[in-house]
């Protein structure tokens, strides 16, 4: 029985319940920017496995730390217990962050991330004595799948079955030129009801990568800041060199007070969730009243493993060849946006660091179910190239590793879709 068949008989793939969906393609092994199949064949991530990897596949710098720590600690309960990695990491990375971030707390993947980061807030209220509940989000967002992370995410049909289920939330426009006056009075009329506004800084990456203006979205958190608005800053998927700085709130003044990660967390290399927050938000829950405590804990918090290849991606993405291969990166992407700018075929092209996105021309269907997806997605399966659309939106988002002779690849392949679709 092949390993698809096998699969076929065992596994429950995410968004892969129509029976007219086609089988996995079982990959064997991966190296630098490709995977390979079990029939040999080589793909181009051009997505970094759903944005997560960043340094290339099977690197051998993270999987040498990760073999050394495996040897030495693989695991060891983190309630009242800490080891040297979780300690240096917490460290590490305080220290490049926005200078206002002062503690970190471990959890399992972006959503937990998420969790905490709501939980925090909801609670920092509680503690302090004030009913806080309502919570300001934007459009379109999305956080995670699991029910916190729903309740701040958009409404759609990924929330659909649950929407009865999910707490409210005030949604707002992304900010811009025209609608940022009438946001900021928004906010300002439920300041007293609010206890936390949760973006994605600059792009919203599961809506279609939709970019939006850094300046908008820093007038928009200094106005939350002085109206006492808590704020988180969803760095899962634009942390980590992703906008072209290090964290896309690198971009704004004002620093947010939470901010979570995953994805490039650990490289790409396994599931690791973080969320930084202030001294301030810190100290509400420091009490001798046990009811004051955060309760939330996960049997993995702050596994050594994931701490190491933490650790080791942390090292990789701090040489400067790291921010080389990103400038890079993003000057190709433009110059290719700039070529294709204006093709009959493309509603609109944007970019934001390494991020490139091209929206197809699709008249009014334009939905995550535009039958536009499929086509694309198995044109460029047969070419060798992962891009896996949104919708009618397709996005370049490689591991900072790609050479320019694996982005001229893709570019050319995009061009002779743009003509053959």
């Amino acid at each position: 029985m092949s390993l698809v068949e096998r699969d076929l008989q065992v596994i429950w793939h995410p968004y892969t319940q129509m029976k007219t969906a086609q089988p996995p393609i079982p990959i064997v092994r991966g190296e630098g920017t490709c995977l390979y199949a079990e029939d040999g064949k080589k793909y181009i991530d051009a997505i970094s496995s759903w944005w997560v990897n960043i340094h290339g596949h099977s690197h051998p710098y993270i999987a040498k730390k990760i073999a050394e720590q495996l040897l030495q600690l693989e695991h060891a309960i983190f309630a009242g217990f800490t080891h040297p990695g979780a300690v240096e990491l917490a460290e590490r990375l305080l220290a490049i962050l926005p200078s206002n971030q002062a503690k970190a707390f471990y959890s399992d993947n972006g959503s937990t991330a998420i969790e905490v980061a709501i939980k925090m807030c909801l609670q920092y209220w509680h503690n302090k004595g004030e009913q806080r509940t309502k919570i300001i989000a934007f459009k379109n967002a999305y956080h995670g799948d699991t029910f916190g992370a729903m309740s701040v995410s958009g409404r759609s049909a990924f929330t659909a079955a649950f929407d009865s289920l999910l707490f409210e939330v005030e949604f707002i426009d992304l900010p811009n030129a025209d609608n940022i006056k009438s946001i900021k009075s928004l906010v300002s009329s439920i300041k007293t009801e609010v206890s936390l506004f949760i973006f994605e800084p600059l792009v919203q990456g599961s809506a279609g990568m939709i970019m939006y203006d850094a300046k908008y979205l820093d007038e928009l958190m200094a106005h939350c800041r002085r109206e006492g608005v808590l704020l988180i800053a969803d760095e899962v998927f634009t942390g980590f060199g992703r906008t072209g700085k290090s964290f896309a709130c690198n971009h704004v003044e004002t620093q947010p007070d939470i901010m979570c990660f995953s994805k490039g967390l650990t490289g790409g290399t396994m599931a690791f969730g973080l969320t930084t927050c202030t001294q301030d938000i810190y100290d509400a829950f420091l009490s001798d009243d046990k009811m004051k405590t955060l309760f939330h804990g996960h049997s993995y918090t702050a596994n050594p493993v994931a701490c190491a290849a933490a650790l080791a991606s942390l090292d990789l993405f701090l040489e400067p060849s790291t921010q080389q291969n990103i400038d890079r990166i993003a000057a190709k992407h433009a110059v290719f946006a700039e070529k294709v700018k204006g093709h009959t075929s493309l509603k609109t092209t944007r970019q934001t660091g390494t991020i490139l996105a091209l929206e197809w021309e699709t008249g009014n269907n334009t939905s995550y179910f535009s039958s536009l997806r499929d086509k694309l997605y198995h044109y460029f399966l047969n070419a060798g190239i992962i891009l896996r659309p949104l919708g009618n939106i397709i996005y370049i988002l490689p591991p900072y590793c790609i050479t320019d002779e694996e982005l001229n690849y893709i570019y050319t392949t995009i061009e002779q879709a743009l003509n053959d679709i």
